[in-house]
C-alpha cells in the first residue's frame, strides 16, 4: 500500500491545512486570484480565476508533495523518496525534495512530453523513463521502493498530501470572503478534497463543485456505489485529471464535502483552455481549464461570486496546438473541407478565390491528384480555414456550393 493503515484512518482537519499553511510559507507562492468579465458576463455574476498555473513548477502539487515530505522522519528521509507521474506531481515532488535536502527519484512514462521530463531533472529528481502509461510507471516506483525503502509519494492519496492542497482553499477565503461558489476539477480528487476540508469548516454556506472529464470520470459511478469505483480505460486529453481511480482518503471527504461532481466534454475542455489563453491571457493546461469549462458549459448552475480554480499550466506545446485548433472548431472558427475539382491549370486559384470572396483564412491546402477513387482529370483538395463562428463555417461552404463544387466534409 501507499500509506499505512493509520494514514488511511486518519481524516485531515481544518488544523491540519492551517499547519500546512505555515509550513508553506515562503516556500509556496500566494497565487493570484484574477476576475474575468468575459465570464463573469456569461454566468451574470463576478468570476474569480485562482492562478495555480502561475504557481512555482506551474502546478498546485508543490503544496502536497512539500507537506509531506516535510513531515518524514529522520530516517525516512535519509532512505529518500520515490514517485510516479507524467508531469505535475513529478515535479512537486522533485522541487519539494531538493528545498528539503532529500534525495528523490520520479519514475515517468516514456512518452511523457520532453518538457516536463527536463523540468523535473532540473529541479533536482532522477528521473527514470519506465513504461508507457503512468500505471506501468506508478507500478515500477512501488517495486523501487520495497526494494530500497525509499518512501513512496502517492499524488493525491495521503493525509498530508490533502492537508497541503487545502491551502488553495485558505487562500481563497482570505482573497475573496464574500465567495459563493468554488469550482475545482478532479482526478484522484486531492485537491478537491483538501479545498473542501478547509472552506467547509469555516464557511459551510459556500457551495463547491468538482468537474471530472467526461471519459475519466470515476467519481459520479463511485459516489453513486458509496465506495471507489475503478474505470477499466479513463480517455481524456486533460492528463492532470486521467485517473481511473478515486483514493481512498480523498474520496471519504469529496462524498462528505463536495457539493456536486459534474462532467465536461472534449469539446468544452478545448475551448475552456482557448478562451484562458485569449481572454484571460493565462496559459492553463486542460485539466487546470476544467472548471472554466464547466462554467460555459452550465453558465446559470453557478452562484456568484465563483471561484474557479486553474489548478496548473503544464501544457506540452504539441498537445496545445492540437487543443487550440479543436478549441477553435469547436467554436466554429476553424473548418476542415475536403472536395473534388478538375485537374486543370488554374482551378485551385479559382477555388482560393472563392474563398476569398467568403471572408475564410486559408491556413492549410493539401492537393491530391494520385488517388485511384480519383477519375482521370480529378483532384481532391483538402482545406483548413480559420472563420468567425458557426454562421460563417456556413455561409463558407455554401458560397463554395454556389461556386459548383461539391462539399464532402
Amino acid at each position: 500500500m501507499s500509506y499505512s493503515t493509520a494514514d488511511r484512518l486518519r481524516t485531515v482537519t481544518l488544523d491540519d491545512v492551517r499547519g500546512a499553511h505555515k509550513m508553506l510559507s515562503g516556500v509556496a507562492r500566494t497565487t493570484a486570484l484574477e476576475g474575468s468579465r468575459h465570464l463573469s458576463a456569461r454566468v451574470g455574476a463576478p468570476v474569480l480565476l485562482k492562478c495555480e498555473n502561475l504557481q512555482r513548477t506551474g502546478s498546485f502539487k508543490l503544496r502536497g508533495a512539500y507537506v509531506r515530505i516535510a513531515g518524514l522522519l529522520p530516517e525516512e528521509r535519509a532512505a529518500g523518496v520515490v514517485a510516479a507521474s507524467a508531469g505535475n506531481h513529478a515535479q512537486g515532488v522533485a522541487l519539494a525534495s531538493s528545498l528539503l535536502g532529500v534525495r528523490s527519484t520520479v519514475f515517468m512514462p516514456k512518452g511523457a512530453p520532453l518538457p516536463k521530463i527536463s523540468a523535473t531533472r532540473e529541479y533536482g529528481a532522477e528521473v527514470r523513463l519506465h513504461g508507457q502509461v503512468v500505471d506501468e510507471s506508478l507500478a515500477a516506483a512501488q517495486k523501487y521502493a520495497r526494494e530500497t525503502g525509499a518512501v513512496f509519494i502517492h499524488p493525491f492519496d495521503h493525509p498530508d498530501i490533502i492537508a497541503g492542497q487545502g491551502t488553495v482553499g485558505l487562500e481563497i477565503l482570505e482573497q475573496c470572503p464574500e465567495v459563493r461558489t468554488i469550482v475545482v476539477g478532479v482526478g484522484g480528487g486531492g485537491l478537491a478534497a483538501g479545498i473542501a476540508v478547509a472552506v467547509k469548516a469555516l464557511r459551510p454556506d459556500v457551495r463547491i463543485v468538482g468537474v471530472q472529464a467526461e471519459g475519466a470520470a470515476a467519481y459520479p459511478p463511485s459516489l453513486a456505489a458509496g465506495r471507489p469505483v475503478s474505470l477499466s480505460h479513463p480517455v481524456t486529453m486533460a492528463d492532470g485529471i486521467k485517473v481511473g481511480r478515486p483514493g481512498d482518503v480523498p474520496f471519504e471527504l469529496v462524498g462528505e464535502l463536495v457539493d456536486e461532481v459534474c462532467t465536461v466534454t472534449e469539446d468544452e475542455l478545448s475551448a475552456a483552455l482557448l478562451l484562458c489563453l485569449e481572454r484571460a491571457k493565462l496559459v492553463v493546461e486542460p485539466a487546470g481549464a476544467s472548471p472554466v469549462a464547466a462554467l460555459l458549459s452550465r453558465p446559470e448552475a453557478f452562484e456568484g461570486p465563483v471561484v474557479a480554480v486553474l489548478s496548473g499550466g503544464n501544457v506540452d506545446p504539441v498537445l496545445m496546438e492540437r487543443v487550440l485548433r479543436h478549441g477553435m472548431a469547436a467554436q466554429g472558427r476553424y473548418l476542415a473541407v475536403r472536395l473534388r475539382l478538375t485537374d486543370r491549370p488554374g482551378a485551385l486559384a479559382s477555388l482560393l478565390g472563392a474563398l476569398s470572396v467568403a471572408d475564410a483564412n486559408v491556413l492549410d491546402v493539401s492537393h491530391m491528384r494520385t488517388d485511384p477513387r480519383l477519375g482521370l482529370t480529378e483532384a481532391e483538395v483538402e482545406l483548413h480555414l480559420e472563420t468567425k463562428g458557426p454562421a460563417h463555417c456556413a455561409e463558407v461552404q455554401q458560397a463554395l456550393r454556389d461556386a459548383g463544387y461539391t462539399v464532402m466534409g
